[in-house]
């Protein structure tokens, strides 16, 4: 009988021990994927800082025909979670992909936004981000904007290239501060 107890002890502190472990795996991976995530996010940005200081020292560059490229063209890395062109409207879970929007005939530039689709929940960007719901982003351009109401007026001049957040059908979300 002793040695039965002893036993059903001995697995019950297991089970407890077990039932910690996947509750720090748990943590340590949404943790991983939260930043991997925010890493190939700035990574994207200090390429769109370089593209931009790029364009405006050209003689002919023009920032506004930047918005809506795909950022990851900029760098020469190989990206395992990025997809390329979305062929799905939604990227497996834990991948990116960009998503082509609407071409005019005078537009020879591409118009699209960045999708990324969480594995679990996470924070992105400082956006709170639930499993399976996709996140997006698209190249805009940023402004000095001397009266601080965050609309750009015609004397406000371009000072380079950003990712904003959008919805997934590429519409601009509402900025949570005057910072965004």
């Amino acid at each position: 009988m002793s040695r039965w107890f002893r036993l059903g002890v001995a697995l019950a502190i297991l089970a407890v021990l077990w039932w910690f472990l996947l509750g720090v795996l748990e943590r340590e991976t949404r943790n991983a994927e939260e930043r991997a995530a925010n890493m190939v996010l700035g990574q994207l940005r200090s390429a769109l800082v370089i593209k931009g200081a790029e364009v405006m020292l050209s003689r002919d560059g023009n920032l506004a025909e930047q918005r809506g490229i795909n950022p990851f063209e900029l760098i020469e890395h190989q990206w395992s979670r990025y997809r390329g062109h979305c062929s799905a409207p939604v990227p497996d879970p834990g991948s990116w992909c960009f998503q082509a929007g609407q071409h005019n005939e005078t537009d020879a530039q591409a118009d699209g936004w960045l999708i990324y689709n969480p594995r679990q929940p996470i924070t992105i960007d400082e956006r709170p981000a639930r499993s399976q719901q996709p996140q997006a982003w698209r190249v805009t351009t940023e402004f000095a904007d001397r009266n601080g109401n965050g609309v750009r007026e015609q004397e406000e001049r371009l000072t380079g290239l950003k990712l904003a957040p959008v919805s997934l059908a590429g519409e601009p979300l509402p900025a949570q501060d005057a910072r965004n």
